[in-house]
């Protein structure tokens, strides 16, 4: 019965091939709109998580104070607040598993006839631990080096290849400040940060040769920033009181004085930019889906002309024995069937699209099962419910009434 209907209904699409094409078009545009906008809107969602991923897990930041010079009130990490000695105490707070204490600076690099400037940071060997960042190829430093105030460097992707190109840059000679460094080790690949930071394009040196070699501190032992991490995402904010807690106490800030450190929760800033890239790729399907509404107008529209232009044939097969219900499913299956056609073509154009848009405009997307299987539940759902009036005003008709139809 089923295979008999299924006939009959592509028998009535073939019979008007166009006015089937130009209905199917709308479910083919809407269908191929949902699946390139949520192709965009995954892709920039993985963009996301990985620069999530890359920052490390549980992060917070403790950045030194800021000052007021001639009346201008200078940014954060400009007053030597923090010290290495501050980071030691917070490491024994028992909601913190890990701390790393940083000392950043801007300078030329070079190697041969090759330099770059790029960002040269004191560390020490946890901060690898901390943001989760291996070394890909050779060794880290470790505590020996950072007591010995060692000329020794990791280098990140970016600027092993532009100093070294294809050649193994471990164990050859970095230039810093016209000082050598030996390179131990090649930082595994992180990519672009939040910000649209290069964060291979850095140079990590012991805190202590970075603080007396480098760029000299003001005071010994002072750094620009603290890596603090939590223990668990729900110890976060505990974490965070906790830090400032202490810190206030080994500042001895008077209780109304304001905090000379600012604590900023990395994991929440990150978190927060998640949740709005997440609402984009809503709002992205949600707008492609009016296509899909129109597209089900468009059918609907068709069918009552279809149900018009047959009033006679469905005359005729109710006054042979068919029933209501075998009238109803007629028409259903040819809404249906044209639902499910364009959406198959609209997949195809939708993958199409987000492949051509990958290549032309380096973006990334991604098309996933899920995706692909929204698309096809939507679109059946619009057959189902733009056809139905029809197939239902269609079998209500009377025989005797349709038969004088002309």
């Amino acid at each position: 019965m089923l295979g008999a209907l299924l006939q009959e209904a592509f028998r009535a699409m073939a019979a008007n091939r166009l006015r089937t094409f130009l209905t199917m078009l709308g479910m083919v545009i809407g269908v191929g709109a949902v699946v390139l906008m949520l192709a965009v809107g995954e892709g920039a969602q993985f963009i996301v998580r990985q620069a999530i991923d890359s920052m490390g897990s549980n992060l917070i930041m403790v950045v030194s104070g800021s000052a007021t010079t001639g009346g201008l009130r200078l940014g954060a990490g400009n007053v030597p607040s923090l010290t290495t000695g501050d980071a030691q105490a917070i490491g024994e707070l028992p909601s913190v598993t890990g701390v790393a204490p940083v000392q950043p600076g801007s300078t030329q690099v070079m190697s041969g006839t090759n330099n770059w400037n790029t960002t040269v940071s004191g560390i020490t060997p946890s901060f690898l631990e901390v943001r989760n960042w291996p070394v890909a190829q050779g060794s880290a430093f470790g505590d020996a080096e950072v007591r010995a105030v060692a000329r020794v460097a990791l280098v990140g992707r970016t600027v092993a290849q532009l100093l070294f190109g294809d050649d193994d840059p471990i164990g050859r000679t970095l230039r810093i400040r016209d000082s050598p460094y030996l390179i131990l080790g090649v930082l595994s690949a992180k990519g672009q940060s939040l910000e649209g930071r290069d964060q291979d394009d850095t140079v990590l040196v012991p805190i202590t040769t970075a603080q007396r070699k480098l760029f000299g501190v003001p005071f010994p032992g002072t750094v620009r920033y603290v890596l603090v991490q939590a223990r668990s995402p729900a110890l976060l904010l505990r974490a965070q009181n906790a830090v400032t807690q202490l810190l206030r106490e080994r500042h001895r800030l008077p209780e109304a004085s304001p905090s000379d450190f600012t604590v900023r929760n990395l994991t929440a800033i990150a978190e927060a930019q998640a949740e709005a890239t997440r609402v984009m790729s809503i709002m992205l399907g949600a707008i492609a889906c009016v296509s899909l509404l129109v597209g089900g107008i468009g059918i609907m529209n068709i069918m009552l002309v279809s149900v018009s232009e047959r009033t006679r044939e469905i005359g005729i097969r109710l006054a042979i024995g068919a029933r209501e219900r075998d009238i109803l499913m007629q028409f259903l299956l040819e809404a249906v069937t044209m639902s499910v056609a364009g959406c198959l073509l609209g997949v195809a154009l939708g993958v199409g699209s987000a492949a051509a848009l990958a290549a032309g405009a380096k973006l990334t997307v991604i098309i996933t099962g899920p995706a692909i299987g929204l698309a096809f539940g939507v679109a059946l759902v619009v057959g189902i419910f733009f056809g139905y009036y029809p197939a239902r005003k269609a079998s209500r008709l009377r025989p005797i009434e349709a038969l004088r139809q002309q």
